[in-house]
């Protein structure tokens, strides 16, 4: 098949069979070469398009902007553990300071006096504030987090998403997301 525009130029957004987002941050988006992929794989419904096409031999056809999953995806209830969902729960900022700069995580109780690594003993810090806090606990330097530590559910954390939209917004796609920012055509 040939395409007449870059296929960075049109991410496709995935939608779980109920209509929403596979995930918001990062937002579930796939490759238009993925979509079409899936669409004659019979996995996805079109539900929007780009004004593009691509052509084949036999076929021409517009790119699909959105699609959705014909078999449901159950998301889970628990994420897991990562440095990365502890970033989103915590939005992407220090719990000491509020810096967004130079982000690490910190062990509210260190792990030098037994603490674990785990979803209610673990915050989001910047570089600056861990090594001030260093393997002390809060109560012994003064520094208290802003939010205690807990464990997100999937929809904490998809909510947390929705504050830091993609630099790429399609117009196609605003019915199904809950940003207010500029969109591209």
């Amino acid at each position: 098949m040939t395409v007449h525009v870059s296929p960075e130029s049109s991410p496709v957004l995935v939608l779980n069979a109920d209509y929403r987002p596979l995930s918001y941050f990062p937002l579930s988006l796939w490759s238009w070469q993925d979509a079409i992929k899936a669409v004659f794989l019979d996995r996805v419904n079109i539900v929007s398009e780009y004004d593009r096409y691509i052509r084949s031999p036999t076929i021409e056809m517009r790119l699909p902007s959105v699609v959705s999953l014909k078999t449901y995806v159950q998301p889970q209830r628990h994420p897991a553990f990562t440095r990365f969902n502890v970033f989103l729960r915590d939005r992407f900022q220090c719990q000491y300071c509020g810096s967004r700069e130079d982000l690490t995580f910190d062990h509210l109780i260190p792990r030098a006096k037994g603490g674990r690594t785990t979803w209610e003993n673990v915050v989001t810090a910047c570089a600056p504030c861990n090594l001030r806090k260093s393997d002390k606990l809060p109560r012994e330097v003064g520094m208290f987090p802003a939010l205690k530590p807990f464990r997100p559910d999937a929809q904490h954390l998809h909510e947390n998403g929705r504050g830091f939209p993609p630099h790429y917004l399609h117009a196609s796609w605003m019915d199904f997301l809950y940003w207010d920012t500029e969109l591209e055509p």
